[in-house]
């Protein structure tokens, strides 16, 4: 047959698809989402996330050790305290579990990368990402709230903080805060496109931080709107966000690239606790290949457009990319 184009030329061996590959990552752009809670050698395993656990910070370093030797620099703290109340005060706590984990980690793992989750509703006993106000959340009075979070966060030792709460504002507070104490350099990674999303699930048991009533769909996105995501990712980047991420990250690669394609600064993407216990579930199941799925739900991150990738499988995508499998 007489074809002059014949796009399998370029498929023909693994030296030549390499060559020509259009997606291309490496283990700097890669972010693990670690938990942390009160008390002593604790290494409790999260039944719905199997392979995940709770540290408490005498225990982390173990962790994150582990995280460095792979090449995994970069690391998100989420913390669950052993006191919660209706203003969450242990957020922003001095002594709060998160602020004792990136004092104990800034002085003993200097090399790694400290990331800030800002939210409330680890720490607040109604399980809401803010202050309520009857049964919602009092979008204003929460901004104190979190930024005061996110400065006690950066006091400790963060080295950026990224606020998950959705509340309207809360990137322009907090970037007045940083910036009156101190911290005009500290980058914030906005949670700009967040939905309201049945893939959160395992992520209520790792954190203890279920509602306590009613749900999150007041605050955190309708998973149907497009425009909505463009607008908030528009206005996150007006108040200062400096990186903006979209959650989840598996079902919603058409917004990260059209994100991507509209601001100019990085796009995180957050590959879910319901992703990780998917990809686990069927992989116990015998019906999937867990590395396949891995390096797959990644390369099609990255291909729509993700810079920063907050993933369970941080060291298990580090040992692929060393294989040659991705990146």
């Amino acid at each position: 047959m007489d074809l002059t184009i014949r796009p399998r030329r370029l498929r023909s061996s693994e030296t030549l698809r390499k060559m020509v590959r259009e997606t291309r990552m490496d283990k700097s752009s890669l972010v693990y989402p670690m938990f942390v809670t009160e008390g002593e050698n604790i290494k409790e395993e999260i039944s719905s996330m199997p392979g995940q656990y709770r540290y408490s910070v005498d225990r982390m370093g173990e962790k994150l050790e582990e995280l460095m030797d792979a090449g995994v620099n970069s690391v998100m703290f989420f913390g669950i305290p052993d006191k919660k109340d209706e203003m969450g005060t242990m957020a922003y706590a001095r002594d709060g579990i998160v602020q004792k984990a990136f004092a104990q980690a800034k002085r003993h793992l200097p090399g790694m990368y400290l990331i800030g989750d800002v939210c409330m509703c680890e720490y607040t006993s109604h399980g809401h990402c803010g202050i309520l106000k009857g049964n919602d959340v009092d979008n204003d009075k929460t901004l104190e709230c979190l930024a005061k979070t996110a400065l006690s966060q950066v006091q400790a030792g963060a080295d950026m903080v990224a606020p998950s709460d959705m509340m309207d504002g809360r990137v322009g507070a907090i970037r007045r805060i940083l910036d009156t104490n101190g911290f005009a350099h500290i980058p914030i990674m906005a949670y700009s496109v967040k939905f309201a999303s049945a893939f959160y699930g395992p992520f209520r048991e790792a954190a203890d931080s279920a509602p306590a009533f009613g749900d999150r769909k007041t605050y955190q996105m309708d998973f149907h709107n497009r425009r909505e995501a463009l607008r908030e990712a528009a206005l996150d980047v007006g108040e200062g966000a400096d990186i903006v991420m979209v959650k989840p990250a598996m079902a919603y690669g058409d917004l990260i690239r059209e994100i991507k394609d509209h601001v100019q600064v990085p796009v995180a993407s957050y590959s879910v606790s319901g992703e990780y216990a998917m990809v686990k579930a069927a992989a116990k199941m015998g019906w999937l290949s867990q590395e396949r799925m891995i390096c797959e739900m990644a390369a099609c991150a990255f291909r729509a457009g993700t810079d920063i990738y907050l993933t369970y499988f941080a060291k298990e995508l580090a040992g692929y990319m060393d294989r040659g499998l991705i990146g």
